[in-house]
């Protein structure tokens, strides 16, 4: 029986390089399983902080180590040299979290090579990834969410007339406490909480220096429930999760340390509040156009009933303890299962 050859593609330039490493650790092992190792051969790419990409001997030593590769190579005529293994791939797996992974950018490339990949493609991968383009998405579906305003770099570093008039109209629209975040990264990297005039200035000036678009939403008290989607055309929700944590909110540490944060699945929730839940995670998944898998996020406000929702993920964390694919796990999708119906969607959604 002839393999199919998964190019797992992990690293990368971005802040969640680490992250990445991490969970393509866990979908390396998945599809060592028993009931994927004489259908799937799994040749390691990896992308180094630089850009540079790495063939299967150095990719299987970073999956090994779990580490970054040491003594980067800094020659920026290999930017745009391959691995001779890429011409071996069937289909590509990116396991690439953050910018230049999933938002569109990688995935415009794959989409060059011909060859198919895991995943949403260009469109669903830049609009979920910038916030306010995902935002724009959801409203245009009617999808409920927490009153928000999109700002540019420019008018946080401006004049000193006119930042303090931005401070006013974001304590006018949206009061304390209200979240201030960068529209382009992942995993609430950049991501702060203000409670005063003086968190906001600082807030404001950090999500600056990360990106030019800025997102502020206003604050809300609420549980925090996630819902995973899986498919291309006809879609499925699977059971919903709760994050419970004691941090000030759910920040990049509390996501990506074990033990931090508390993941509760299914989550204890009214039978029609788990159905909207699901049916708005669908909702969310066409609005972007995503493809092959997402993990959709919302606010569940208990006193009134009212779910909000947050955002949604094309690329999740496949760590150990991610939400994704323990979500699948107590829908009854094995972790081994689920890398292989994410690899026959890639095929599907890819086919002419």
């Amino acid at each position: 029986m002839t393999k199919t050859k998964v190019g797992l593609l992990f690293g990368g330039r971005s802040g969640e390089h680490e992250v990445s490493i991490t969970s393509a650790r866990a979908v390396n092992q998945a599809f060592k399983d028993k009931k994927n190792e004489d259908k799937y051969k799994v040749i390691p790419i990896y992308i180094q902080k630089n850009g540079i990409w790495q063939g299967q001997e150095i990719g299987n030593q970073v999956l090994e180590q779990g580490k970054p590769l040491e003594n980067i190579p800094e020659n920026k005529k290999l930017l745009w040299k391959f691995p001779p293994e890429v011409e071996e791939i069937d289909i590509w797996f990116p396991i690439l979290h953050g910018p230049n992974g999933e938002d569109g950018t990688i995935q415009g490339l794959l989409k060059l090579m011909q060859v198919p990949f895991v995943g949403s493609g260009v469109l669903g991968s830049a609009l979920s990834m910038d916030k306010i383009a995902m935002k724009k998405a959801f409203q245009e579906v009617g999808l409920p969410q927490v009153k928000y305003m999109a700002i540019n770099r420019s008018q946080v570093w401006s004049n000193p007339c006119i930042f303090p008039k931005l401070c006013d109209e974001i304590e006018e629209n949206l009061s304390y406490p209200c979240f201030i975040k960068p529209a382009n990264l992942g995993s609430s990297v950049g991501v702060s909480k203000a409670k005063t005039r003086q968190d906001l200035e600082k807030a404001l000036d950090d999500a600056a220096s990360y990106d030019r678009r800025i997102i502020i939403e206003a604050g809300v008290t609420a549980r925090e429930v996630e819902c995973a989607v899986l498919g291309n055309d006809n879609p499925k929700a699977s059971v919903v999760g709760e994050i419970t944590f004691n941090g000030d909110f759910y920040d990049y540490e509390t996501k990506y340390t074990d033990g931090k944060a508390q993941l509760i699945i299914p989550a204890s929730l009214p039978e029609e509040i788990v159905s909207k839940i699901q049916s708005m995670s669908i909702a969310a998944f066409e609005a972007v156009d995503a493809a092959g898998l997402s993990r959709v996020d919302f606010f569940y406000v208990e006193a009134t009933g009212e779910v909000f929702i947050n955002e949604i993920n094309t690329l999740p964390g496949f760590t150990a303890f991610s939400m994704y694919p323990q979500l699948w796990g107590a829908s009854g999708v094995s972790f081994p299962e689920l890398v292989d119906r994410l690899v026959e969607l890639g095929f599907e959604r890819n086919k002419g």
